[in-house]
C-alpha cells in the first residue's frame, strides 16, 4: 500500500511552497520528512490530503491518483491526517472524540478498546472532556481518533511538539510499531530530526519547498555538513 508523491508543486499566490517534491512510503515504513520552519513540510501534508490543491505533480496511493479527489474522499481512500496543535475537541469527552473519529466508517471502525490496549492512559479518562487531558493525552487522542478509521496511511504533523523527552521516546516507539504491526504507510513531518530518524526507514530533508536529501537515517546522520546546515544537531 504505496504513497507516492511525484514532482508536486504547491502555490500560495506569488510563494511557492513545493517546488517539485517526489517521495516514496512503501506500506510498513516511517518516512521523515525534516527540515526548519517554512521549509514546506506542512504544506506537504495539506497538499496531499487534500486541503490545498497543487499546482501541478501528482499524488498516487495504491495505484489509485487521488491528486485531485476532494478531502473526503481522500479519507475514505485509507490516508488519515493528524494535524499539528494536537486538534481534539475539547468539550467532548475522551470516549466521544475517538467514536467521532471512526463514525464515517460505521461498523467497519476500529473498536474503542483497540484504542485503549494502544493508549492506556486514554482507558482511564476515558469519561473526562478533553480540555483536561495532559499535552502528551492530547497527542495520544488525537492519533488514536485518526486510528479509529483503520487508516491505511498515516500522516503525522509535528507530534512530538512540546511534549517531555520521556513521551517523545514513547511517541515515536508508537510509530515504528504502527508501521510494523499495521502494515500503515507511515509519513513524520518533524522538527525533532534525531527523534524521527530513529525509528524511520528513509529520511527526507526539505529546505524552500525543495527535496535537498533523500537517503537512509544513517547517511543522514553522518552527514555532518547536511546535519549543521538543515537539521541543527
Amino acid at each position: 500500500m504505496t504513497l507516492t508523491v511525484e514532482n508536486l508543486i504547491t502555490d500560495y499566490g506569488p510563494v511557492r511552497a513545493l517546488d517539485g517534491v517526489s517521495l516514496n512510503v512503501p506500506g510498513g515504513s516511517v518516512t521523515a520528512v525534516l527540515g526548519a520552519n517554512g521549509a514546506g513540510k506542512t504544506s506537504l501534508l495539506r497538499t496531499i490530503t487534500g486541503l490545498v490543491r497543487p499546482s501541478a505533480g501528482t499524488v498516487v496511493f495504491a495505484d489509485e491518483d487521488i491528486t485531485r479527489l476532494s478531502v473526503e474522499d481522500i479519507a475514505r481512500r485509507g490516508l488519515a491526517h493528524v494535524p499539528e496543535g494536537r486538534g481534539v475537541i475539547a468539550e467532548l469527552t475522551v470516549s466521544e472524540n475517538l467514536r467521532l473519529g471512526g463514525l464515517w466508517r460505521g461498523k467497519d471502525a476500529a473498536p474503542v478498546e483497540e484504542i485503549y490496549e494502544m493508549f492506556p492512559p486514554l482507558r482511564e479518562r476515558q469519561s473526562q472532556p478533553a480540555s483536561r487531558l495532559s499535552g502528551g493525552e492530547r497527542q495520544m487522542l488525537s492519533i488514536g481518533r485518526a486510528l479509529m478509521a483503520r487508516p491505511r496511511a498515516l500522516l503525522l504533523d509535528e507530534p512530538s511538539l512540546g511534549l517531555a523527552p520521556r513521551l517523545v521516546s514513547q511517541l515515536m516507539a508508537l510509530v515504528r510499531r504502527l508501521a510494523d504491526s499495521f502494515g500503515l504507510a507511515v509519513l513524520l513531518v518533524e522538527q525533532n530530526a534525531r527523534g524521527a530518524l530513529s525509528v524511520a526507514d528513509r529520511g527526507i530533508v526539505l529546505n524552500l519547498g525543495a527535496v535537498v536529501a533523500d537517503q537512509d537515517p544513517e547517511r543522514l546522520i553522518g552527514d555532518e555538513r547536511l546535519r549543521h546546515a538543515y537539521l541543527g544537531f
